[in-house]
């Protein structure tokens, strides 16, 4: 059996497909599994072990769009899959499902789109408070797969070896020394309507950094990179000089090497974006900031027992909002949450994983050889 997954565009939303992956191949588990992605979010399903291939779609505007995509459709069509899945449900990726002709093909029910599908799941067009994941796992009900938990069906990306090596070797470059912890703090977001305040981030920083024996990393996408440079001045600024080397900015840092950075941190803060889903995929404590996205819909999925502290504002008419227009004008599901709020859920979580590892090594002691 061929199956061809489908899912474009963000890297979040990749994410939170790859508990899918995994439950079709045990579903499945002689069937030949290929991804169908774009190239900002491949190296979330690259290194997959479910998966037997991944195939990109070029992002291309133009006549030259055009014919790469009814080039990619007969490419499709060639490998002749039995079935294919649109986790998707936009456009062209609909349209690519359809090109693939596979025999039977399950996507949501889109005004305009859901003849492309034999197989049509309803998608309501309300805002619920209902996880990603299971909103995406809908498409799956009609394979009898069973319903997912976090625990069971986490996240996952494994980390790249050539990634890890480079990171260690930035790290090492910037004078981190393996007893360290390392907290990563990433300060970008993909719209205004997940951007908590930059001063709020100074703050962050700044207060982490304090602390002897820690390091901040401060990261960010390409688009937000001055955004990223003026938070770390800032933040080193309200440091004693002695204490300013604490704060790092060690460049751009592809997902592969975000996810091997993430392996080896203490903390990581960020929105809702796709970094936040990213961190999800490994055990680093997570202190996640919500604005109009309620956390039921968007945390991390994965394991319940990991530490997690999800900040957000609850009570406000306006959320959760559709992320179009904000109706108060000035962001209040973000900037009500003040930077003290999410320093106290960071020392929180860095004491609770300092017990957990105290633990550890006392059980480690005392466990027979």
């Amino acid at each position: 059996m061929r199956i061809l997954i489908v899912r474009l565009r963000q890297i979040g939303d990749v994410v939170f497909t790859t508990p899918a992956v995994a439950a079709l191949r045990r579903q499945y588990p002689d069937a030949h599994l290929t991804y169908l992605v774009e190239p900002s979010a491949a190296p979330i399903v690259a290194g997959n072990p479910h998966l037997d291939e991944v195939m990109i779609a070029p992002r291309r505007g133009g006549i030259a769009g055009i014919l790469a995509d009814v080039s990619l459709g007969w490419r499709l069509r060639l490998a002749k899959y039995d079935l294919a899945i649109d986790f998707h449900g936009g456009p062209r990726a609909s349209l690519l499902t359809l090109m693939s002709g596979a025999p039977r093909r399950i996507g949501y029910n889109v005004a305009g789109r859901q003849w492309m599908y034999t197989d049509v799941v309803a998608r309501p067009r309300e805002l619920r408070r209902r996880h990603s994941v299971e909103n995406q796992w809908d498409l799956l009900e009609a394979l009898d797969v069973a319903a997912p938990t976090p625990a069971g069906n986490p996240v996952e990306m494994p980390v790249d070896r050539e990634a890890k090596q480079s990171v260690d070797e930035r790290l090492a470059a910037a004078g981190v020394a393996p007893d360290e912890d390392l907290a990563v703090i990433h300060v970008s977001a993909s719209s205004p309507f997940r951007r908590w305040p930059l001063p709020s981030f100074v703050d962050t920083v700044a207060a982490l950094a304090s602390r002897a024996g820690r390091r901040v990393i401060v990261t960010s996408g390409p688009s937000e990179r001055g955004a990223a440079t003026g938070i770390i001045n800032d933040a080193r600024a309200k440091l004693p000089t002695p204490d300013r080397h604490r704060v790092l900015g060690c460049g751009d840092f592809s997902l592969a090497e975000l996810r091997a950075l993430l392996e080896r941190s203490a903390l990581f803060i960020g929105g809702d974006s796709g970094p936040l889903h990213l961190a999800a995929t490994t055990r680093v404590p997570i202190v996640a900031i919500f604005g109009p996205t309620p956390s039921e819909r968007s945390a991390p999925w994965r394991d319940p027992a990991l530490l997690l502290a999800s900040i957000e504002i609850d009570g406000l008419p306006c959320r959760p909002c559709d992320q179009r227009v904000c109706e108060p004008g000035d962001f209040r599901c973000l900037t009500r949450i003040d930077a003290p709020q999410v320093i106290a859920a960071a020392e929180r979580l860095l004491a609770a994983r300092r017990r957990q590892a105290s633990l550890a090594r006392a059980d480690s002691q005392y466990s027979p050889s």
